[in-house]
């Protein structure tokens, strides 16, 4: 074994990593934040969201990114796998819809 192997100095600081199961975060979804993610599940494109959510364009993409990062998806398609992996979207009817527990109060 190499010397830096077997170190125990203490290396950079950091971040603690996120739940697994998602982190507290992912269950506090604004109302504004489950129509975004709803509307993405089914594939609504940006602009006719922004526009049906009386938001931008860039507001919608904002939304969509702090999600991303909750969720810790790189993508879109991620975002939604990520969703239903954790059981926030609903399984097995279409449209998917957010599920009432994770929704903020």
């Amino acid at each position: 074994m190499t010397p830096s192997a077997t170190s125990t100095e203490a290396g950079p600081a950091r971040r603690p990593r996120p739940d697994p199961a998602g982190g507290p975060d992912i269950r506090r979804l604004t109302a504004l934040d489950v129509g975004i993610l709803e509307g993405v599940a089914i594939g609504i494109p940006t602009v006719r969201l922004a526009a049906a959510l009386h938001l931008s364009r860039q507001g919608v993409e904002y939304r969509i990114g702090l999600m991303m990062r909750r969720f810790q998806a790189v993508n879109r398609p991620a975002l939604i796998s990520r969703a239903h992996s954790l059981g926030v979207l609903s399984v097995g009817s279409w449209p998917p819809r957010v599920l009432p527990e994770f929704l903020e109060p």
